[in-house]
């Protein structure tokens, strides 16, 4: 019976984070972080707001706790850029821009190019990884000589990102698969073709 009432407390736990961590990506993809309270998280995942501080300490516990899920997420779907051909790459590169956590990423980025923001080294390290990846892909590339994978790595994440905006902002007026074909046009003009 003990033993029954503690896995039962340990699921409501685990269950109560889930649901703090989902409205709280809700909200912060929605508002921005500094814009979403702990009334806002409460009353959207019907988790008492003195839950909050419990279950992640601090705002800034929740914002990790949100961060850290929504990079698992990315990672799993990251692994699709290890994909051989170029527009293999490209489908993965546009499933990325349809990600919720991109939207989410894009939607706090604002605030971590503010002086002293919690988020201003999560994002450093987060555009590292998305280089690395890239470069990884790029390294199967018979790239041109005068072609460097890390500056290539740093353009295709700005226009990866910069798409996103753009679709979020307006999507009617961005057609993603015709854009992603067009960036693979594109890099194969600059002689990134099929890996070796």
């Amino acid at each position: 019976m003990t033993t029954s009432r503690a896995t039962r407390r340990t699921e409501m736990t685990q269950e109560s984070r889930r649901l703090l961590v989902t409205a709280a990506t809700e909200l912060f993809t929605e508002r921005g972080y500094r814009q979403t309270t702990f009334e806002d998280i409460a009353k959207r995942s019907g988790v008492s707001r003195g839950s909050i501080p419990w279950h992640f300490g601090n705002k800034e516990g929740l914002l990790a706790a949100v961060v850290d899920h929504a990079v698992a997420d990315f990672r799993a779907d990251a692994d699709t850029l290890d994909a051989g051909t170029l527009d293999e790459a490209m489908r993965a590169l546009e499933a990325f821009t349809r990600s919720p956590s991109t939207q989410l990423f894009v939607t706090l980025i604002a605030e971590a190019m503010e002086p002293g923001s919690a988020l201003r080294k999560w994002y450093a390290d987060l555009h590292e990884a998305l280089r690395a990846q890239i470069r990884a892909w790029l390294a199967q590339a018979d790239l041109p000589a005068d072609v460097d994978a890390d500056d290539l790595g740093t353009v295709l994440l700005g226009a990866v990102m910069g798409v996103h905006q753009q679709w979020r902002v307006n999507p009617d007026a961005i057609d993603l698969d015709r854009t992603f074909a067009t960036v693979g046009v594109l890099l194969r003009m600059a002689g990134v073709g099929a890996p070796r």
